[in-house]
């Protein structure tokens, strides 16, 4: 897909990987529509990605009939949805009982699940309704969609059992949607990043990240957002890529804790 004066939607676009993101599809031509919760760096990133071409909407993931009114907006004011970039997330770091015996928190469970889980499929099914409007490409193409999972997924750690069974879930819906959507000409691909200099990461204590970064084979460092956001842009240019899940970890395996 050639992204020139294409619409990319993309969820948690403000900050982390969602910038990252918008930011490589923005220099490929793309406009922007950023969802996200956090008004303030969403007012920053459309200041730096230009006003002109970049649009923000506030708005909660795994809420289904906001969603599908945000997605009728865009569809209203631009006239379609080209590409979708799944990041909105979030965890919690609680094991399944603690230490005195109490069992893991339901509604923190579930929370991750509705925002995680639910809310990347609320997001892509609106978004693959969009897209089945527009007029195929030269390649038969008619969108592309982005996940994003995560190494948690396949090596999930100690008190990641509710992260990780969200982005195990990511991935198993990405083969049977790419399917669905086969035959209307839209491609359906999940990154699973291991761990990514995302200011969440670099706010650890340096310890922390030395200990990370030790395990990582090569190249032996944190993953740059950039680099995410290139693999999101690959993804959409590259039109026989379909239905898989692609590691972005420098061949790390996480260890259980």
């Amino acid at each position: 897909m050639n992204l020139t004066n294409k619409v990319a939607v993309v969820t948690g676009g403000a900050s982390g990987l969602g910038r990252a993101a918008a930011q490589e599809l923005s220099d490929r031509g793309a406009t922007l529509v950023i969802i996200d919760m956090n008004a303030e760096a969403s007012a920053k990133a459309v200041e730096e990605l230009g006003a002109d071409n970049t649009h923000f909407i506030s708005l909660d993931v795994s809420n289904g009939p906001d969603v599908e009114a945000a997605f009728d907006k865009i569809t209203a004011d631009l006239g379609r949805v080209d590409v979708c970039v799944n990041c909105a997330g979030i965890g919690v770091a609680i094991k399944t009982i603690d230490r005195e015996g109490n069992p893991h928190n339901l509604d923190h469970y579930r929370k991750v699940i509705e925002v995680n889980l639910i809310g990347t499929f609320n997001i892509s099914r609106c978004a693959a309704a969009a897209m089945a409007r527009n007029e195929p490409d030269e390649k038969a193409e008619r969108g592309v969609i982005v996940h994003t999972a995560s190494i948690a997924a396949f090596d999930g750690q100690m008190g990641q059992v509710a992260y990780s069974a969200t982005k195990g879930g990511i991935v198993g819906m990405t083969l049977p949607m790419a399917r669905d959507l086969a035959a209307i000409g839209i491609r359906v691909n999940t990154i699973a990043p291991g761990v990514m200099a995302t200011p969440l990461m670099l706010g650890a204590p340096q310890q922390v990240q030395d200990g990370i970064v030790s395990g990582i084979p090569f190249p032996k460092r944190l993953g740059e957002p950039s680099e995410f956001g290139q693999l999101v842009v690959h993804i959409a240019e590259n039109s026989y890529l379909n239905g898989e899940t692609i590691r972005l970890d420098g061949a790390v395996r996480m260890q259980p804790r």
